[in-house]
């Protein structure tokens, strides 16, 4: 289940209609609107900025009633539909409800609507993954389908594990690391929610920083860097893209594998983690040894 914000009643004068009437006398029109998001973090923090304002989507309603005229109210809702999605990164599916109760039916009747829905075009995403407590290859096998199961997340494609030493932090075991690439309709927040609930279901706690973990997920990368679709964010509880990605070769390396023509963000530049991965330390990144590859999946990783 996902939150949601219902603005209802929105209601002005329009010209819509396949009439010359209709558009030389208008009549009411009243909307609806109906949006999917994640509002967690404004439930926290009770900051405007962390959910949609439904001021700005009541104002782009009216816009679109009171503006150019469309013959169909088919067009008109599916046209703020798109306002809305375009306008609020963080919606992930928006349903509109237009009302026109003074169409010329030509019987009684007390209304006629049409309900539109749509979501967010998907966007491509960067997960990484690791482990190094108990059974870390299974859980790197468990989390990877979790990650199929996820309603709003397509197109997963899976790299090989490797095998890393622990960089920072206490002493502990060695690592397993993977990455994962997808597509997703789904805000980063609603994203990155999702991936905390896999930790959780597997025992993840958050206690000291760099430590030994059952399952690590990271959102590396939201969108394509340099484009519209990029998510970039500093906020304490959403950090894109990930900030030391770039450093880590066991980030570096699975993420080649998956992708061999990947780029990602180093500031305000945008390069190829095949450049990067040249100035980055990978001596503690190997192949997985022979005696923990068990799990039968071949090339591409469980889960491919």
């Amino acid at each position: 289940m996902t939150d949601r914000i219902v603005l209802s009643g929105v209601s002005g004068t329009g010209f819509h209609g396949v009439f010359d009437h209709e558009k030389r006398d208008g009549q009411t029109f009243v909307v609806d609107v109906a949006i999917d998001a994640d509002l967690a973090a404004a439930g926290r923090s009770d900051d405007l900025s962390r959910t949609v304002n439904y001021g700005e989507i009541g104002a782009v309603v009216l816009e679109r009633i009171e503006g150019e005229p469309f013959d169909l109210i088919e067009r008109l809702a599916s046209v703020i539909a798109q306002d809305v999605l375009a306008g609020h990164r963080l919606v992930d599916e928006v349903t509109v409800t237009v009302h026109k109760p003074q169409a010329p039916v030509g019987v009684p009747f007390a209304d006629v609507t049409v309900s539109v829905a749509r979501r967010r075009d998907p966007v491509p995403v960067v997960i990484a993954l690791g482990a190094n407590l108990g059974d870390a290859q299974g859980a790197l096998m468990s989390a990877v389908a979790s990650i199929m199961d996820l309603a709003g997340v397509t197109a997963v494609q899976v790299s090989d594990v490797v095998e890393t030493d622990p960089v920072g932090g206490p002493d502990q075991p060695v690592y397993l690391n993977q990455v994962v690439t997808a597509t997703t309709w789904w805000s980063a927040p609603r994203l990155l929610a999702s991936l905390h609930r896999i930790e959780a279901e597997h025992g993840r706690v958050r206690e000291i920083r760099w430590g030994a973990r059952t399952l690590d997920l990271d959102l590396i990368q939201y969108g394509t860097p340099g484009m519209e679709s990029e998510w970039r964010s500093e906020s304490e509880d959403l950090m894109l893209p990930h900030p030391r990605a770039h450093e880590r070769g066991f980030v570096l390396v699975p993420w080649l594998d998956v992708d061999p023509d990947a780029r990602l963000r180093v500031g305000e530049q945008v390069v190829a983690v095949a450049d990067r991965l040249d100035a980055v330390e990978t001596s503690g990144v190997r192949p997985l040894a022979e005696e923990r590859t068990d799990c039968g999946c071949g090339a591409g990783g469980c889960g491919s």
